[in-house]
């Protein structure tokens, strides 16, 4: 548990942003607390990915208890529709049971995760550890718009330009994250101004839900990139925890930063 309140995440409007990396080691005690449903979706996937999956999930649970002020093993978390159509297996990810106003969005990527937390406001987040640079260039045309392109293809190196493609990619993520619609969205329509410094507001119109976004970029450490998108509304700070810190610990994300 940490001493975050949901009522403090209120009233300060902010976004908590946690971050971890999971073991790669089943670990039963500490799966106990996940639901019937989450320990059978772990099991479904081969070794290591399914302890990273469990761990990461255990990590969100005891994360959101702690705010609640409950058990993590009495959370029940569900699914909103996806405002395209009534699917629940792929809408924003919600907490049914204790009835509340918290919102939080989780991303994994390999053994790492980042969970963005928030009061009363929808939020996503996406987090990529890079991967081999030959493969980024075979996808750049299926998530960017002609002017991202053009701007990828204008950059002066290879560092440059990998740097610009996880940009353009966690924004766009993260932003469809907090839509609520995932993979079902064309990419390439959402704009992210991968040129531009963060925070970058980006338009994405759905039938519910805001008109635009505000996406901030995460400062994650090299090889690691992240990016948020919350309400323009949203006057509150960005706020890094530190999990490690005996006591609740968060440092806020200067703005005018690149992930």
């Amino acid at each position: 548990m940490h001493d975050a309140s949901y009522r403090s995440l209120r009233e300060t409007d902010a976004v908590h942003v946690w971050r971890g990396r999971a073991p790669d080691h089943d670990d039963p005690a500490a799966f106990a607390v996940l639901s019937a449903e989450e320990r059978a979706a772990a099991a479904r996937r081969p070794a290591p990915i399914g302890a990273h999956y469990a761990h990461a999930h255990v990590a969100v649970r005891r994360i959101l208890a702690g705010y609640l002020g409950a058990d993590p093993r009495e959370l029940r978390l569900g699914r909103r529709p996806c405002p395209r159509c009534p699917d629940r297996t792929h809408g924003r990810p919600r907490v049914v049971l204790p009835r509340t106003g918290l919102d939080f969005n989780l991303s994994r990527s390999g053994a790492h995760w980042l969970l963005a937390v928030t009061a009363e406001r929808p939020v996503g987040v996406d987090l990529e550890v890079a991967r081999p640079h030959a493969d980024l260039w075979l996808t750049t045309p299926a998530f960017m718009s002609p002017a991202e392109l053009r701007h990828l293809t204008d950059l002066p190196d290879e560092a440059a330009r990998v740097a610009s493609y996880y940009r353009a990619w966690t924004r766009k993520e993260a932003v469809v994250k907090a839509v609520g619609v995932g993979v079902v969205a064309d990419l390439a329509t959402v704009e992210v101004a991968p040129h531009l410094p963060g925070p970058v507001p980006v338009r994405h119109t759905e039938s519910l839900g805001p008109r635009w976004w505000l996406v901030h970029d995460l400062p994650l450490g090299p090889g690691t990139y992240g990016a948020l998108a919350r309400e323009p509304e949203s006057s509150g700070p960005v706020l890094l925890v530190d999990p490690a810190a005996a006591a609740f610990t968060a440092a806020p994300v200067p703005s005018g930063v690149s992930g």
